[in-house]
């Protein structure tokens, strides 16, 4: 079983109104680079693991780990608890995990976010709508504002008032031409756009990290169910051991030895419990069940075969399908009028101004009043800040352009891996399905030799770990079939529909 670290990766939530540099800068798109990084640390963690071990295998005592941050993706929102003990389905702990699983709900909320964000960037091309009726009396004192006058023989009042006034108007701004703003909004689109793929790229993460945890569980009650076999076997070699040493046909060393194997398999017995247990809990994390939900898996590892796609028909479809990658298209597009609106700091604007309302000193006789203005902004020297920004929306776009390159070599990466994997799999499956047969066929022989008096409990016990290790070894390459096909499905960019197409009547 891999026990996967899952490295948390940090949300940058940036509060406040958005302007058009921090599209720029890829506020907008937080959530798409958000999941990348979580899917990339996820499956990081995954190989790094697989490459310790050398296997899928449990190991026969747990490794100490240094304690790590909480991945989204291996976290969830509990559900209401449900009476009575739940059966589950691999297609139901999907179904489940799509709902509650912490990845996909926060990937959810960046959508919300990105819509609002656009909004902001598209009211600057929008009219601005406003009214604001006053009613004033006033008295002023002259002197306080710094009139004085001092004519001998004529005296001035030293105030002015009371004396009042009425306003009510409403006003009307609009952007008629701003080529940065019209960019911007582009860019916020776009952005918008790629956290949308970037959600359903969450989806494919969640059916993998499920498929993950529920065939580990599954591997986990297979090793149980054997591990019990192996024990009751051991209990009757050491029973028939037991008999002819009380019989004087065998000697001592030979009891001693079978209770020896007898108790290792009952610790073997008591690990795999343990291990299937703390499995269980992983995958009622990762779907979201009540802390302490009853549950049973109902699915288990059996063999289905497989029609495998060419490589190429594998890519074809893995780039027009995976939502990562079209969703690193559209920040590449996002970056590019972000590029736009930066050069576009060199461009003039056109905006319209206009009010419309009664004044005059008291609402009863007030009269009509109105402005109307249209202004023409030149920018002619603006310090060099536009050519600043420039600079760093060309360098953003390399970036992102680089990033898509790269994305693209992953996916081709990723899609050769799991055809590999699921063919070399299927391939250990059959072999592995061999060799239980011979090596049960050994141990029955060995028995039969150790009770006829040919041989002691040596070859027996020999004979019962071969057995122990082909059990071990079929459940591995069954484990690893199984999860190849959940991951070819998410190179595809199709883990919801491909889970379904194959893993048929399970």
């Amino acid at each position: 079983m891999i026990v996967a670290s899952q490295p948390d990766t940090h949300l940058c939530r940036r509060g406040g109104r958005c302007h058009w540099n921090q599209v720029q800068r890829g506020c907008i798109t937080f959530g798409m680079r958000r999941v990348f990084w979580m899917a990339a640390a996820w499956l990081a963690g995954v190989a790094l693991s697989v490459a310790q071990t050398g296997s899928t295998s449990i190991p026969n005592a747990p490794t100490p780990s240094a304690p790590v941050a909480q991945n989204p993706f291996a976290g969830s929102v509990a559900s209401e608890a449900i009476p009575g003990v739940v059966r589950l389905s691999l297609q139901d702990a999907i179904d489940r995990g799509l709902k509650q699983n912490l990845g996909v709900l926060l990937s959810n909320t960046d959508i919300r976010s990105s819509r609002g964000q656009r909004w902001e960037q598209l009211s600057a091309l929008l009219p601005h709508v406003t009214a604001g009726p006053s009613i004033n009396v006033s008295k002023i004192n002259l002197a306080e504002v710094g009139i004085t006058l001092h004519i001998p023989g004529i005296t001035f009042p030293t105030s002015v008032g009371p004396f009042s006034y009425f306003d009510a108007r409403a006003n009307v701004s609009q952007t008629l031409f701003d080529w940065k703003s019209i960019s911007n909004v582009r860019a916020a689109g776009q952005s918008l756009k790629s956290t949308e793929y970037t959600y359903k790229d969450a989806r494919d993460l969640v059916v993998q990290a499920v498929g993950f945890t529920y065939l580990q569980a599954i591997a986990d009650e297979a090793r149980v169910e054997t591990a019990q076999a192996q024990v009751d076997t051991a209990k009757a070699v050491y029973s028939q051991a037991s008999d002819q040493v009380k019989a004087g046909t065998s000697p001592e060393i030979d009891g001693l030895r079978a209770k020896v194997e007898m108790q290792t398999r009952q610790q073997q017995l008591i690990q795999a419990r343990n291990d299937f247990a703390i499995q269980k809990l992983t995958v009622a994390r990762v779907i979201g069940l009540a802390p302490g939900q009853e549950f049973e898996l109902t699915d288990k590892s059996l063999y289905q075969p497989f029609e495998t796609l060419t490589a190429d028909e594998a890519l074809r479809r893995a780039y027009a399908s995976r939502s990562d990658y079209q969703a690193a298209i559209a920040e590449v597009r996002a970056a590019e009028f972000s590029r736009k609106a930066a050069f576009a700091g060199y461009f003039p604007s056109l905006s319209f101004n206009a009010d419309y309302g009664t004044g005059g000193s008291h609402p009863s006789t007030s009269t009509e009043v109105f402005d109307v203005k249209g202004t023409l902004s030149i920018p002619i020297f603006q310090g060099g800040s536009v050519h600043g920004d420039v600079l760093q929306a060309d360098a953003r776009l390399t970036q992102s352009r680089e990033r898509l390159a790269n994305l693209r070599g992953q996916i081709d990466s990723d899609v050769r891996t799991a055809l590999l994997n699921l063919e070399s799999s299927a391939e250990l499956v059959e072999v592995a399905r061999s060799n239980i047969d011979l090596a049960e066929a050994t141990l029955t022989q060995s028995r039969d030799r150790f009770g006829a008096g040919v041989t002691d409990t040596v070859e027996v016990v020999q004979s019962q770990q071969t057995v122990a290790s082909a059990h071990e070894q079929y459940i591995s390459s069954l484990y690893n079939y199984n999860y190849a096909k959940i991951s070819l499905a998410r190179a595809l960019g199709t883990a919801e529909a491909g889970v379904k197409e194959y893993f048929k009547g399970k």
